[in-house]
């Protein structure tokens, strides 16, 4: 597949899903008692664009110090925690292990293009407990050894007055 061939909201909606099992997967692991951490590494490394010449412009929703994660480093961190990442990311206590039940995304709208994509819209985290999480994204996506992998990653709680 040619390097700029053109992402369709077929392959957005498809990076979604795996997006949203990946954090599912990285929970019910932590809640196991299995290697969570592993787990999350692979999952950050399959889905992003980090490595190589590859830059991913990640802002997480709940960080306030550290708030733009360049490196894989500081998307590991934020996912599991920095009590178990240990890279020095002290704010992070592992939003990816809450654990989620479910997430579903919510598309505002998608722009198609040649070699890159973006989704804008809520996605919703459901709980354990049942709790439900409105969470606001921008996610850009491009193509990696025809593989799409998400290059900018921005998430923010919805206002409230």
């Amino acid at each position: 597949m040619a390097k700029n061939s053109k992402i369709t909201k077929q392959d957005v909606k498809a990076a979604q899903d795996d997006w949203a099992k990946a954090i599912v997967e990285i929970g019910c692991e932590y809640m196991k008692g299995k290697d969570f951490v592993a787990c999350a590494k692979r999952h950050i490394k399959n889905l992003y664009g980090y490595g190589g010449n590859g830059k991913v412009l990640f802002k997480p929703t709940k960080c306030e110090k550290v708030q733009f994660r360049p490196t894989i480093k500081g998307a590991i961190s934020y996912f599991v925690g920095d009590q178990f990442a240990q890279f020095g990311f002290s704010e992070d206590q592992g939003f990816a292990i809450a654990p989620y039940v479910a997430v579903h995304f919510r598309n505002a709208h998608i722009i198609e293009g040649s070699g890159r994509a973006i989704a804008m819209g809520n996605y919703f985290f459901t709980k354990l407990d049942g709790e439900f999480i409105k969470v606001e994204y921008t996610f850009g996506y491009r193509r990696r050894k025809g593989k799409i992998v998400i290059d900018l990653h921005h998430s923010s709680l919805p206002y409230t007055h």
